[in-house]
């Protein structure tokens, strides 16, 4: 990087809980400086590979952008044609990447903390990035929306932020429950009662939808993760649930001036929001994706600069 900007220590990146609150402000303030063009970063000689074993778009393709915006040389892969489908496990495929050259290897697993196997097994010297893990952590997008946040309210001290929907079975809820705690904001669930996650009660209270939406500064709508539910657990219809637990146009108009929407997406359209409001004025959820790009930016560039 250029400018000489501190350093975070680390050699991989897997949750924020990892960071103190000065390594968070850190890494918010390196992602708007290279969002501004205040820092750069030319890995030219740097390899990346971007291993999902889940479907991604905006992760995926977010972290490619950041890498080939930071001069990064990008490998590709596919599960579906990978010797994953002939038995080789999780580790002996990073290896395999670390031992043909590569620096930085960004994972996406249905399995919480998979990292773990790979972070403590010695003789493993890339970088490893958690893309997210099962209903886990998701830090990289959580970075996102701290960006987001702090760009627009220039503190976390005493915001009011809901986050509304799918809490138990969102790894976007845990971590940025955990880490907005952390910074001093006041958190808020709202979304049905079973859907509650009981080990998050420390970090906020639940509070019905109808009597929130007049009082928070950031609203953060999750999607409904139906690939985690089991068959036992309770469904709704799209209209049912916008009705009784998303952000309709009604509930949309009783927010305070200044308060934003905030989603990690993708957006089912009519469930979580309604359609018209995907990007209203208040609307930052694809602010969040152009933001996206940024955090990762500063995150490569934390972990390559400590090599």
């Amino acid at each position: 990087m250029k400018n000489g900007v501190q350093q975070l220590e680390g050699r991989h990146f897997l949750t924020l809980n990892d960071y103190t609150p000065d390594q968070v402000h850190t890494l918010i303030d390196h992602s708007l400086k290279f969002k501004l063009g205040k820092l750069t970063a030319q890995f030219h000689d740097r390899y990346a590979v971007n291993l999902f074993f889940e479907d991604s778009t905006r992760t995926h393709k977010s972290f490619e952008m950041a890498e080939r915006k930071s001069g990064m040389q990008v490998l590709d892969f596919s599960p579906e044609t990978s010797s994953i489908k002939k038995g080789e496990s999780l580790y002996d495929t990073v290896k395999t990447f670390e031992a043909i050259g590569v620096d930085l290897v960004v994972i996406r697993h249905g399995q919480e903390a998979f990292y773990e196997e790979l972070i403590h097994t010695p003789g493993l010297n890339c970088s490893i990035v958690n893309g997210g893990d099962g209903a886990g952590q998701h830090p990289s997008q959580s970075l996102l929306d701290l960006m987001t946040i702090y760009e627009e309210f220039k503190t976390f001290q005493n915001l009011k932020i809901a986050i509304a929907g799918d809490i138990r079975h969102s790894r976007v809820a845990k971590s940025n429950a955990q880490i907005l705690k952390k910074l001093g904001a006041e958190i808020y669930f709202t979304g049905p009662e079973e859907w509650m996650d009981a080990s998050l009660q420390t970090y906020g209270t639940h509070v019905e939808m109808d009597a929130l939406i007049d009082k928070v500064d950031v609203l953060m709508l999750l999607r409904v993760q139906h690939e985690r539910h089991s068959n036992l657990e309770q469904v709704f219809s799209k209209e049912d649930y916008l009705k009784k637990y998303g952000l309709t146009v009604e509930r949309e108009r009783r927010m305070n001036e200044k308060s934003i929407i905030m989603h990690p997406a993708p957006v089912n359209r009519g469930v979580e929001i309604a359609t018209e409001l995907v990007e209203c004025q208040r609307s930052r959820i694809f602010k969040q994706m152009e933001n996206g790009v940024y955090a990762r930016m500063a995150i490569i560039d934390s972990l390559l600069n400590e090599h």
